[in-house]
């Protein structure tokens, strides 16, 4: 009897065991094609041409500062740009890669903390299947998602974060610290909400020692009154500014308190000592950062600080709090309820499914390495990549990534040309890096009436900032040469 129980433990951990190993990268593949693969899209517009810069630094002839500004506080396109001269694959190819490296590691890290919160292997996988569902998740009104369907020092962080994390509950302090300077190195402001977070879990029994976390953030930081040109950029991220979030939103801040305060009791209950611990520093690093958020908000002359984001500390708040969730409903109602499992999770990949194909209708759900866009904007900006000179500038509507079909596509990112600055990424980096304001207005007045312009407004912009291309909807305008042209927009020169 004693030799078939010790079989059976032998055999039980040695399942475990493969489990492990081979189900985290199949979830992290079944992640990816339920969220889909964007890599030009939203943000990677920012990011993406910092690494094209480092890769060939004939392109971007002008307008470099609104990218620049955030590639020199982050290692991230550099380290891209590095792994592309070691493994001299295509830097499309290389993007996916790191994509899909970026899903399995968090989904890792959260199989390994939710070890520390949960005996029941159950509770376990249901907490980092939770997660993989939910990749694409907005959290609240940030403007966030837990992992977005492209590359950028974002998703490099939330890994980091969650093996920080882990390694502290260990008391693997060099081991945490080595993870925090990770994430620091690739995006420094989410690194901040990490370390505060790791300081209220290492000093939640003095509760002085979390706030000073806090109270350091605002220093170094300018409280004159923002520009008018500040200002107007500003209006265009209204997400940073909880005052003017919805009713909807608000309840993302306030809804995990309760929840967490539940998850902390039964925690309590059952003497998970880290699961509890996790929960209550959580509720205080929720409010805290909350006060912050309307610390920012109501004074104008506190206008810039709202560039620190005091509610993107939620991106790690709903992680943590999904992989809990995940884990009490695997642990009381999933079980080894195979037909549980699926009642849950296969409405719920399809509803995300659903939720991705709205957001980029006129896209491909994953846009492969060389496949031809589906995208027709997207289509334009590839022919200007392969038929314009390396110096070419390029003006298009500047809230381009606004109209209907274009699906947020990053012109720089897809073109790898300079173009004159718009109304929805540049005016991002605006609202970081205030010196940036008047050169992005005098560029946004320029482009004013855009929707109007005739040929010679477009030599106006010729003469001013060395225009030589325009991107147009249909049916575009006269008098002008346009050599490409497909249903939906054309590329012209502007002689």
């Amino acid at each position: 009897m004693v030799l078939q129980s010790w079989s059976q433990e032998i055999t039980a951990h040695a399942s475990a065991k493969r489990a492990q190993l081979f189900l985290p990268p199949l979830l992290s593949l079944a992640a990816f094609l339920v969220h889909g693969y964007h890599p030009f899209a939203e943000d990677a517009e920012i990011y993406l041409p910092g690494i094209e810069k480092i890769l060939r630094p004939e392109l971007f002839a002008t307008g470099t500062d609104f990218f620049e500004s955030h590639a020199r506080l982050t290692l991230f396109p550099n380290l891209i740009a590095l792994s592309q001269r070691v493994t001299h694959l295509r830097l499309d190819v290389l993007l996916l890669l790191w994509q899909l490296a970026s899903i399995y590691l968090l989904l890792l890290a959260c199989w390994q903390l939710s070890g520390k919160c949960f005996s029941d292997q159950s509770a376990r996988w249901a907490g980092v299947v939770l997660i993989a569902a939910l990749l694409t998740l907005p959290v609240a009104g940030t403007a966030l998602y837990i992992v977005d369907p492209y590359v950028n020092p974002r998703n490099l962080a939330a890994f980091a974060a969650i093996f920080c994390i882990v390694n502290l509950l260990e008391r693997k302090f060099l081991r945490a610290g080595l993870w925090l300077a990770f994430a620091a190195a690739v995006h420094p402001l989410m690194s901040v909400f990490v370390f505060s977070y790791c300081i209220l879990l290492v000093g939640l029994d003095n509760f002085g020692l979390g706030v000073a976390a806090f109270v350091l953030l605002p220093l170094g930081i300018s409280f004159q009154s923002p520009s008018p040109a500040y200002h107007e950029a500003a209006l265009y991220h209204s997400f940073h500014y909880i005052l003017r979030w919805h009713w909807y939103e608000w309840l993302g801040i306030l809804a995990p308190v309760p929840i967490l305060w539940w998850f902390a009791r039964i925690a309590g209950s059952r003497k998970s000592r880290n699961l509890n611990l996790m929960c209550r520093a959580l509720i205080i690093y929720d409010l805290i950062y909350f006060v912050a958020a309307l610390v920012v908000s109501i004074p104008v002359r506190f206008e810039s600080l709202a560039r620190l984001q005091p509610l993107r500390s939620l991106h790690l708040l709903y992680v943590l709090m999904f992989l809990f969730a995940g884990g009490f409903i695997g642990e009381s109602i999933l079980r080894n309820r195979v037909w549980r499992w699926l009642a849950l999770f296969v409405p719920l990949c399809a509803g995300m499914f659903a939720a991705q194909r709205a957001l980029f209708p006129a896209s491909g759900h994953i846009e492969w390495p060389g496949a031809a866009p589906k995208n027709e904007w997207a289509q334009a900006f590839v022919w200007i990549r392969q038929n314009t000179p390396a110096a070419a500038i390029v003006a298009l509507d500047p809230l381009h990534m606004r109209i209907p079909g274009e699906d947020t596509q990053g012109f720089r990112a897809i073109a790898e040309r300079s173009r004159l600055a718009d109304a929805i990424k540049d005016s991002g980096a605006v609202t970081m890096f205030p010196p940036l304001a008047e050169e992005w207005w005098q560029q946004m007045q320029a482009q004013s009436g855009w929707e109007k312009f005739q040929a010679q407004d477009f030599r106006r912009l010729r003469a001013e900032y060395g225009v030589s291309w325009v991107v147009l909807r249909q049916p575009g305008i006269s008098g002008l040469d346009c050599p490409y042209q497909n249903p939906t927009v054309m590329v012209c020169r502007v002689n």
